[in-house]
């Protein structure tokens, strides 16, 4: 059925308050906050599991002044974010949407954590431009805290699992709470390599008990959490069920032609129809409409679902809806490599840590780098973009033997887990010399060592330069040097 407005005449109909259309972090929100109210909500998912992108998302929430961030930097203030998103957004910038951002996302967190199961704990997160004018180093940034999933009960089939390239035997992590720093110190740490003990071994019990792991983190488990709580105020969601079309009275939209397993069927909306269908990641008609830089739409990699494909974008339209007008940058940019798997096919990496990992530089096939690492994975994607003006977008991570024992490097993990198997799928490539390193990678071999002896002086100046600041300490204070 095309994606075309219909008349009030299309036959029976069930009759709600509210349908919701898609069951991600914000379909789902708005689910539960309106059952909360006392209003009768249906959400229907296309898709046969629900979760939409949350669920393979780190599940970063970024709302200021909420209670957890003010107990994190009670100096935060609204004046401060205004400054903030008025230098990130530009002539984009809306005071009004600002003004809702600040009065009803700090009450969504507290509403949530006050009538359902939804639980936020404090980020060490800090803002992509922490420096810039009213930037704040932590206090901004929520996640869900981790959750059982075991509460789901036979729902647990239904939640979209996690991204397979970023689990570890199938185990998830919070990123931003000290897990993985304790598996990258497992060999060097006692304490560590209890902590890494004790998480494998309740991770193995929970396979042989349950058939997979049960403790869901970040994305996951706020994806978890909100699907729990539409289940547990009795909100049906109804996954394998698309919205075709919208049903218009006047001006008005009030209801939604929906297909799913049994059929069509038509359900009328008494105060509002909420669309919340992710973006266009796989719709290779607006990917190549709004992404200038690819040299086709199928050159674009997504770690969204299938799914993803701009529905919704697509029915607001065929009711007057707009698109908004372009902002400074029309995607979140995110470094993603290929890993190769046993039947030929590919799984997409995304590189959210591990570029600013120690001693890790991003060059491009000139051998040059061309961004800082550390910068934020948007940031770094911007820079690539640009450096490859008029190319595909593409560069290449490269460290050390024994950084990549250390931490590990994209998909390939710290020692002991072996490398032979990604050398011989060709996502890894080693060599005993840089030349010879820029020789199997397709990269110039005397820039790539130019490039790494600059780097490395650089380093040793910045250790030396903290080295002296470190022998004459002002009184009263104890300075720890870091290796740059």
């Amino acid at each position: 059925m095309p994606n075309e407005a219909v008349g009030v005449d299309s036959g029976p109909a069930q009759e709600v308050d509210v349908v919701v259309v898609g069951s991600g972090a914000a379909g789902l929100t708005a689910a539960v906050l309106a059952r909360l109210r006392g209003l009768d909500v249906v959400v229907l998912e296309k898709d046969p599991l629900v979760g939409g992108t949350t669920a393979v998302s780190g599940g970063v929430l970024w709302v200021p002044l909420s209670r957890h961030g003010l107990a994190q930097d009670p100096s935060d203030h609204a004046g401060r974010v205004e400054t903030y998103l008025r230098g990130e957004i530009g002539d984009g910038f809306d005071p009004r949407e600002l003004a809702s951002l600040l009065e009803y996302g700090p009450l969504m967190i507290d509403q949530l954590e006050r009538h359902t199961c939804v639980q936020f704990t404090s980020s060490s997160y800090p803002d992509y431009h922490a420096d810039a004018p009213g930037g704040a180093r932590v206090g901004r940034a929520v996640i869900a805290k981790p959750f059982d999933l075991r509460a789901l009960g036979p729902q647990r089939r239904r939640l979209r699992p996690p991204l397979d390239t970023l689990t570890f035997l199938g185990m998830t992590f919070n990123s931003s709470n000290g897990e993985l720093k304790h598996f990258f110190n497992a060999t060097k740490s006692l304490h560590s390599f209890r902590f890494v003990a004790r998480r494998l071994l309740s991770h193995f019990i929970e396979v042989l008990r349950h058939g997979s792991s049960i403790r869901a983190t970040g994305g996951h488990a706020l994806a978890a959490r909100l699907f729990k709580s539409a289940l547990d105020l009795g909100v049906p969601v109804h996954s394998s069920t698309a919205a075709r079309s919208l049903e218009m009275d006047g001006q008005r939209v009030v209801g939604v032609m929906a297909q799913g397993a049994g059929g069509p069927r038509r359900i009328r909306a008494r105060r509002a129809v909420i669309i919340a269908t992710g973006g266009f990641s796989h719709d290779r008609e607006a990917v190549s409409e709004r992404f200038a830089h690819l040299p086709d739409a199928a050159s674009h990699v997504s770690i969204t679902p299938a799914s993803v494909c701009g529905d919704g974008i697509r029915l607001a339209r065929s009711v007057g809806g707009r698109m908004a007008a372009p902002r400074r940058q029309p995607a979140a940019w995110m470094p993603v490599s290929h890993v190769p798997q046993p039947d030929g096919s590919t799984r997409p990496f995304p590189h959210l840590l591990d570029r600013y990992k120690p001693g890790v530089i991003a060059v491009l096939d000139n051998g040059r780098r061309f961004t800082n690492e550390s910068n934020s994975y948007h940031d770094v994607g911007i820079a690539l973009i640009r450096a490859c003006a008029g190319m595909q977008p593409h560069c290449w991570l490269v460290c050390d033997e024994r950084a990549i024992r250390k931490y590990g490097l994209g998909y390939v993990k710290p020692y002991p887990i072996p490398l032979q198997k990604h050398i011989r799928s060709g996502y890894l490539h080693r060599a005993a010399t840089l030349e010879e390193l820029g020789a199997a990678m397709g990269v110039h071999g005397p820039a790539l060592a130019s490039t790494v002896r600059a780097f490395n002086e650089q380093a040793r100046l910045g250790l030396t330069l903290c080295l002296a600041a470190v022998r004459r300490p002002s009184t009263g204070t104890s300075v720890t040097p870091r290796t740059p």
